[in-house]
Parts: structure tokens; C-alpha cells; sequence
């Protein structure tokens, strides 16, 4: 039996890493790809293929999706899992921030389908995968512009898997609660460089400090192992699922779309004068 390929974006750590090994433990032929192939060298080791990707930039897509196909003939899935969260009051976050949150997290899953679908209608089959987050179901104060990237992505997605049905292909999006890996290392680093603080946010800001709600220094994060082996079953159904929310946080969480607006907005006022 031939070993079926997956192409992974944003394999350096976390989700991403964890979904490679996942699928190379179950000897599929796994192109791990990330900015910078030092980071994945780990992967390479273990018996991964590995390249250079940043998912902002054409040719290199090109480049990788035309070697998978080159060298294994056939890319039976796509995992769009590269990202990251820009954190701030919608006001304080330039322009500038916001096309790059949505070049990476939107544009670049956009890219990456455009650039595998022709190969998979070929083929006549073939699976991709969303990675996007309970934030892409329920804004919260604070990451208007990530979960503006996330929305935006389930939109995207939810059309292309009626689009490309006829032609044996599945879309599914995978949507994890807190996982721990570093992405609130990022998330800060985007917080506390690029924002223009008006000064009238600053409750905000402190309650973010305080709480670390959304990533890996959460006391309510999940393991990235547990979003991989969903990814995984996922990609292995004969009729997967539209929507994978990952661990009991992350449906808890995505219960609290079905609460009145009003409601919710009051929780929220609550919660921080808490803080």
C-alpha cells in the first residue's frame, strides 16, 4: 500500500509538531514546514520531510506543494494549522497589524487551498484542514482582530467544503480551546509591540496579564497531542465531521454562543471588574 502524504503548515511547535508526529506514527509521509527549517530539523530527524514555508509567501507554496507532488505523485491532505494571535483593543491595534493577522491566519490558508485543490481534484479525493479555535465561534474584549481572523476562516471554510463536495474532497475545521504550547509567548510579544495604547483600554490589558486565559499558561489548557489525533481521525474519516471543537473547555466555551448578546456582554463587564 502506498503511504498516503499530508503537507503541515506551522510544524516548529506546538499543534503543528504534534499533528506531524501523529501522522508519521501512522506512517504517512508527513511534510513538516515551517519559516525556518532549523526548527523542524527534530522532524527531519525522526523521518519527516521537511521545507521552508511562510505561508504569506506565493512562490515558496508554490515551490512546496510542486516538490510533494513531484516526489510522492499524489498530497492526500492539507493541514492549514500556521497562525498566531494579535491581542489588543480593536482601537489600539493598527492597520497595519490587523492585514498581517489575517495574511497569516486567513490569506495564508486561502493560499495554501488554492494552491493543493487542483492536484486533489485530480485525484479525485482528499482532506483539508482548518485549524482555527473556539475564538473563531465566540469573541471575547481583547482579540477582536484574532478572532476577526478565526471568523473570517470558518466563513471561508464552511463555503469551500459545499464547493468542493462533487469532487471528493473534505474540509473540516478543528477548533481547540486553550492548548499549551507558546501561544501566549507570541500573542504578548504582538500585544506589547505593535499596539498604539490610547490609554483607555488599560483594565483590559491587566486583565489579560493577570488571567493568561488563552494559551499554554493556562491552568485550563489541553495538550497539543489531544488537537493532533483529532486532526488525524479526522483526516482518516470516510465522512468526517464540518466542526471538531478540541477538549471540554473548548465546548464549554462554545455553549455560551447559544446566551443572549446582552447576557453575555454582562459576564464579560463582571468578570474583569473582578480582576
Amino acid at each position: 500500500m502506498t503511504a498516503k502524504t499530508v503537507l503541515i503548515t506551522g510544524s516548529s511547535s506546538g499543534i503543528g509538531r504534534a499533528t506531524a508526529k501523529a501522522f508519521h506514527e501512522e506512517d504517512w509521509t508527513v511534510y513538516a514546514t515551517a519559516r525556518d527549517t532549523d526548527d523542524v530539523a527534530d522532524l527531519a530527524e525522526e523521518g519527516c520531510e521537511t521545507a521552508e514555508l511562510d505561508v504569506t509567501e506565493d512562490d515558496q507554496i508554490e515551490s512546496v506543494v510542486d516538490r510533494v507532488v513531484d516526489e510522492q505523485g499524489s498530497i492526500e491532505c492539507l493541514v492549514n494549522n500556521a497562525g498566531y494571535a494579535q491581542f489588543g483593543a480593536v482601537e489600539d491595534v493598527p492597520v497595519e497589524a490587523v492585514h498581517d493577522q489575517f495574511d497569516v491566519n486567513l490569506y495564508g490558508p486561502h493560499r495554501l487551498t488554492r494552491a493543493v485543490l487542483p492536484h486533489m481534484r485530480e485525484q479525485g479525493d482528499g482532506t483539508i484542514v482548518n485549524v482555527s479555535s473556539v475564538a473563531g465561534r465566540i469573541s471575547t474584549p481583547g482579540q477582536g482582530v484574532y478572532a476577526g481572523s478565526k471568523f473570517a476562516l470558518e466563513g471561508l471554510t464552511d463555503a469551500l467544503r459545499n464547493e468542493v463536495d462533487d469532487h471528493g474532497i473534505d474540509v473540516v475545521l478543528v477548533e481547540p480551546g486553550p492548548t499549551s504550547t507558546n501561544f501566549d509567548d507570541r500573542a504578548t510579544a504582538e500585544l506589547d509591540g505593535r499596539l498604539d495604547r490610547s490609554g483607555a483600554y488599560d483594565d483590559l490589558y491587566e486583565f489579560y496579564e493577570q488571567q493568561r486565559l488563552f494559551g499554554g499558561t493556562s491552568a485550563i489548557a489541553g495538550e497539543p497531542e489531544e488537537v493532533a489525533e483529532v486532526i488525524r481521525e479526522a483526516t482518516c474519516s470516510a465522512d468526517p465531521e464540518a466542526r471538531y471543537p478540541v477538549g471540554g473547555q473548548a465546548n464549554l466555551l462554545l455553549l455560551t454562543r447559544f446566551v443572549p448578546d446582552r447576557l453575555r456582554d454582562t459576564v464579560f463587564r463582571f468578570a474583569s471588574k473582578l480582576v
